[in-house]
This record gives structure tokens, sequence and C-alpha cells, in this order.
């Protein structure tokens, strides 16, 4: 399952990836997050240690927390700011830590945590406005090699049928 996650206001990039994907038989959900409340990780350790895999800020989040534990991707859709992906955006990843356990491992010459759950979703990303994609790309490797997973490019809009090539 492709779980796409719209954290902007703009619909009509959903639109258009509904409307590439409508003939191609994936499974997928499109989560419109661009009026959702999604505070920022506050650091409190609780899903690791006092509720493991859940979070402690109530808001938003958690519906998309529970779809994430059931796809194969994620892809993020986000605006930028500062030639980064804006505060929303960053906020539906660092909030993500809960599908981690606090245990460390080395993989390789780095310490990495142990997912909690057996499926870990692939991450892709598609950013509208002025993104550094050069940076955005390096950004999106490391968290998903932090999550143990692959990544699965990083798009401007204007590349959205490339993006949607790489959905499966």
């Amino acid at each position: 399952m492709i779980l796409i996650i719209n954290t902007t206001c703009n619909n009509v990039t959903t639109a258009e990836i509904r409307g590439l994907l409508e003939n191609r038989g994936l499974e997928y959900e499109i989560v419109e997050a661009g009026n959702m409340k999604i505070g920022n990780c506050i650091g409190c350790n609780f899903c690791w240690l006092k509720t493991p895999g859940i979070c402690s800020v109530k808001d938003d989040h958690e519906q998309i927390l529970r779809k994430i534990v059931h796809a194969d991707q994620m892809w993020l859709i986000s605006d930028t700011a500062l030639g980064f992906i804006d505060h929303k955006g960053k906020n539906v990843i660092d909030r993500l830590i809960p599908l981690c356990t606090m245990h460390l491992r080395f993989k390789g010459d780095q310490m990495r945590h142990y997912p909690r759950y057996k499926k870990q979703s692939d991450i892709g990303l598609i950013y509208l406005g002025d993104g550094d994609r050069e940076y955005l790309e390096r950004w999106n490797g490391r968290v998903n090699l932090n999550f143990g997973t692959k990544s699965l490019g990083v798009f401007p809009a204007t590349e959205i049928k490339e993006a949607v090539a790489c959905m499966r």
C-alpha cells in the first residue's frame, strides 16, 4: 500500500497524482493533511519509555502514524521554506520516531535504532516551491537510513510523473 501525505493546502498536486495512479492498479491512500493540526516532537521519549509506539502529543498526527505502519511506501508532499521542507512536513517526519525503539545497534560504522515493527515504509518526497534538491536528497537519504528503509527519491512538484513512476 502507498500512503501519500499532503501537508500543503494544494489539492491540485494530489488530484494529479490520483489521476496518474488511477489505471495502475495500485492500492494507495491520500491523506490531505494541509489543515490538520500536526505539532512538533517535544523530545519527551514517552514513545520509547512510557507508552511504547504511541506519541504523547495528542493531535492529528496519530491518524497518520496508524496508517504508516501498514504502508509499503510513504510519500510526503511538502511546501518549502528557506530551501528545505516547511515546518509541517518536518513535523510529520520527526514524529515518526515511535516507529523505532530506544535500543541501539551498530549498522556498519553507525548507530541505528531497532525498528519497532517488522514492516517499514520506504519514504519519498515531493516538494512545492524553491527547495534545494541536492540537500533534500541527502536529507531524505539520511531519514531512510535512520529508519532502515530505502529512499524513493526527491522530486519537485514539476516532476510529478517521475515521482509517480517510482510508486509501486
